[in-house]
């Protein structure tokens, strides 16, 4: 009997995007700043999740929860390898939650600047290093 014939055939979900911080509480006050909700004490837990209209979820993990379970993870010498991307609207709207971000002294990464492929669009980087896209 052939074996893959016998395995039911199940079709992935995306359900969850998992970030992993270097310091929760920062990680939270940047993402909180883009619209997502966490439970207030969230800044010490070493995991976090949070559920998007849609069911998404998005989690948070410490550096030492990965190594919990993964003893020699260690960080990507690189930054850059996540992007989450927020719809902000209007072009106004990219426009005042960059400045809002950069004011808070946030790294931007690209300013504003209307796309050739017809968006309003920036990148501020979160505490790790991780892009968030700002379009509309």
């Amino acid at each position: 009997m052939n074996s893959e014939s016998s395995t039911p055939h199940v079709t992935p979900r995306l359900d969850l995007i998992g970030i992993v911080t270097s310091d929760m509480a920062a990680s939270l006050a940047f993402y909180r700043r883009l619209g997502l909700v966490f439970e207030a004490g969230s800044e010490e837990a070493p995991h976090v999740e949070t559920t998007l209209p849609g069911g998404l979820r998005v989690a948070f993990d410490t550096e030492d929860t990965l190594r919990s379970f993964m003893p020699g993870w260690q960080p990507p010498a690189d930054s850059g390898r996540l992007g989450l991307a927020f719809h902000c609207g209007t072009s106004a709207g990219v426009d005042a939650v960059y400045e809002e971000l950069v004011a808070a002294g946030y790294r931007s990464e690209l300013k504003p600047f209307d796309a050739p492929w017809g968006q309003r669009y920036a990148v501020v980087l979160d505490p790790d290093g991780n892009g968030a896209d700002l379009f509309a």
